[in-house]
């Protein structure tokens, strides 16, 4: 609330969305603003409530990527999150004290979706039952030559997350299940990871692909295919439509506090 005062926009136009679906923001969009110090630190600002709103991660994590040479599209879109949230003050995640104590993920890709550089966006969304505890949206490192390395890169991130979420669990004495869940909506991504035979033209992401295979072999981990509409990691990869935002939001559970909470948070 404090950072809604001071940049004045308590009072602006309201919207349903942190990004608007088109057009994508580029490095050449707008022209350069004469001073960024506003811009870097509202941007600075959300990246820590980021930390508790994954609603708002990709939106946050593109505006990251024009630090060095904001503009004044990219001050606008910045504002567009500020206006978001003055719609959303109180929301959350909802943590359900009945949730059973499982850990599984959800993983997607937006295959060169930045067209200043054609380098991927992942994002993955890790559960423990019902409540999700952990997530993450960042470009990938480097260009991915197939939506099918794009998809699995990003698997073997949320395999590695899911691994040190169990260990963490286990050193607090806490029993899970011995096999882990991740869900990918694509198909060559899911099969590669259920193939033991490599193929020849994907040895440059070996590295990741050990990684899965092994956890998958010692029955530590399972890749599933689900459908791109069931989702829920493509709020942290790309903008999306109102329509489509406002029911991935209730699928990850980030909804109002309750009212017991809202009458302190205002």
């Amino acid at each position: 609330m404090d950072l809604l005062h001071k940049n004045n926009i308590h009072l602006a136009k309201l919207v349903a969305t942190p990004l608007p679906a088109s057009p994508k923001l580029t490095l050449s969009s707008g022209t350069p603003l004469d001073d960024a110090s506003q811009y870097r630190s509202v941007v600075g600002s959300l990246q820590y409530l980021s930390f508790t709103r994954p609603d708002i991660s990709y939106a946050v994590n593109r505006l990251s990527q024009f630090m060095h040479r904001p503009t004044t599209e990219h001050w606008q879109a910045a504002k567009r999150i500020l206006r978001y949230l003055v719609v959303t003050p109180t929301h959350g995640i909802y943590l359900h004290t009945s949730s059973p104590i499982t850990i599984h993920g959800f993983s997607d890709a937006d295959w060169a979706g930045d067209t200043d550089d054609y380098v991927s966006t992942h994002g993955y969304l890790i559960y423990n039952g019902r409540n999700p505890i952990s997530w993450s949206s960042r470009k990938q490192k480097g260009g991915a030559r197939s939506s099918t390395e794009a998809e699995y890169r990003v698997v073997a991130n949320a395999a590695a997350e899911v691994r040190w979420l169990c260990s963490l669990l286990t050193e607090l004495h806490i029993h899970l299940p011995t096999t882990h869940v991740i869900y990918c909506d694509n198909i060559g991504a899911t099969y590669l990871c259920a193939n033991p035979v490599f193929h020849s033209r994907m040895k440059h992401i070996a590295l990741d692909y050990h990684f899965v295979h092994n956890q998958i072999q010692s029955n530590m981990l399972c890749v599933s295919h689900v459908s791109t509409h069931h989702q829920l990691a493509n709020t942290l990869t790309k903008p999306l439509p109102r329509a489509r935002f406002q029911q991935a939001c209730i699928k990850i559970d980030v909804t109002k506090a309750p009212s017991i909470l809202r009458g302190r948070i205002r």
